[in-house]
């Protein structure tokens, strides 16, 4: 086994303690992006279908506590009709 000089040593640590150092700066941005939402206005969300293809349909609809209530959507803020529809639509399977 090669033994490192105190040089080799504080190099390899450097990196170390700067990873260290950015680590939490970095996870605490992707934690944020996954709990954010899109807006509407960025997702061109509408109140009413496109064909067939509305949100009660979507696997990202939430329903609300009645079937013709608005509900929410796990990936766009705000009330979500069950009737409207937005860019990123994904049929239930």
């Amino acid at each position: 086994m090669k033994k490192l000089t105190r040089r080799e040593w504080f190099r390899s640590s450097g990196k170390v303690v700067l990873a260290a150092a950015v680590a939490p700066a970095v996870l605490s941005n992707i934690a944020e992006a996954a709990t954010s939402k899109a807006s509407q206005a960025s997702v061109q969300y509408v109140t009413h279908p496109n064909g067939k293809e509305m949100c009660s349909n979507c696997k990202f609809f939430i329903p609300g506590g009645k079937p013709n209530e608005d509900g929410a959507c796990k990936v766009v803020s705000g009330k979500i009709s069950p009737h409207g529809y937005c860019a990123v639509y994904m049929p239930k399977k």
